[in-house]
């Protein structure tokens, strides 16, 4: 890690010629590069000795992008998405809309149920990761312009309701229209290991809400986050969304997936970017998505992001998933309470 005063050009020229590669977080006071890969060819003494350099040192930790000393260099301050900013200790931040865009009038509908509630951020799946190629892939989930006006409709309706919206980028091919059009660019949980959409995602350089898959540890969804701050890219969400059943526990469960809760203050521990949680994908269950919500924000959790429907009975995916805008709103009015209960422990 050099933090220099500035941009300082000698320092890349100085790791160009010796080919190691670099990400440059840029601050209005400082410049901070990280090495990214090996970095013993590096000569950190003889850094530290350049003008405009104000330290330069080798970091120890395994995940030193994600590592809190590396978040002290960089003054990170949150996550910011418009007027909205998401970070550690914060007022939990609420993501809300359907899982699906269903149609332009269907979502506008949702999205202003939404705000009403309380929401801060919308949500709106426009092309859906399905496990079988014969379910509904979403509005946008066909051919290239379909996905682009699936975009511009969230978009539209953001901008209606001037509010911020966060949409998956299911593949490398969705990520210029995506980011042309959103707030924030979501990496969903099949997707936690591709590295070439991690990389491309994190080049736009606007927030990701990034999500855990659901048979990873710890450890490897913070070691498969560092692919995006490798970019330069910081303004990352962690989002923890729930385990798959293991073993004989799987035939018997009846939760679609397990809500793991001590994640959230296991990955604070370890990183300094915010961490949301999702009741919604983290059970499967309409019935239960309110009781975890609470419990994960008296976890720590510094927002949450849930899948709401006017209908979800006859919502086209995830219906038994989805929570109404009424039960939104009581969810958000009690976790804001569990929140200034946190906070004065």
């Amino acid at each position: 890690m050099i933090i220099t005063n500035g941009m300082c050009e000698a320092v890349l020229d100085y790791l160009r010629n010796t080919n190691t590669q670099y990400a440059v977080f840029s601050k209005p006071d400082r410049a901070v590069v990280a090495i990214v890969g090996d970095s013993s060819r590096v000569d950190y003494g003889f850094i530290s000795r350049m003008t405009n350099v104000l330290s330069a040192r080798r970091l120890s930790e395994k995940n030193r992008l994600l590592s809190k000393t590396f978040g002290e260099a960089i003054k990170f301050n949150g996550v910011q998405i418009n007027d909205v900013n998401i970070k550690q200790g914060g007022v939990p931040v609420i993501i809300a809309g359907p899982c699906a865009v269903e149609s332009e009038e269907q979502y506008l509908r949702i999205a202003r149920q939404c705000k009403e509630a309380g929401a801060d951020i919308l949500r709106g799946g426009v092309v859906k990761p399905r496990s079988s190629v014969h379910s509904w892939q979403g509005i946008g989930g066909g051919a290239r312009d379909e996905f682009e006006e699936g975009y511009s409709i969230v978009a539209d309706v953001a901008e209606e309701l001037n509010m911020p919206v966060v949409s998956e980028t299911r593949g490398q091919q969705h990520v210029k229209a995506a980011a042309q059009t959103l707030s924030m660019l979501q990496i969903g949980a099949r997707n936690m290991y591709n590295q070439d959409l991690l990389n491309d995602v994190g080049h736009e350089g606007l927030p990701v809400l990034y999500k855990r898959n659901f048979g990873a540890s710890i450890e490897e969804y913070l070691s498969f986050a560092e692919y995006i701050l490798a970019t330069g890219n910081a303004n990352v969400v962690l989002c923890e969304r729930g385990m798959l059943p293991f073993g004989l526990y799987k035939s018997a469960s009846p939760t679609r997936y397990i809500m793991e809760i001590s994640a959230i203050p296991v990955i604070h521990s370890l990183t300094y970017l915010p961490v949301i949680a999702d009741p919604s994908h983290g059970t499967g269950r309409r019935d239960m998505v309110e009781d975890m919500a609470y419990a994960a924000i008296a976890a720590g959790a510094d927002g949450l992001m849930i899948e709401v429907h006017d209908d979800p009975d006859n919502a086209l995916v995830d219906g038994p998933q989805q929570i109404t805008p009424s039960t939104l709103e009581r969810i958000i009015k009690k976790c804001r309470a569990i929140y200034e209960i946190r906070s004065t422990k």
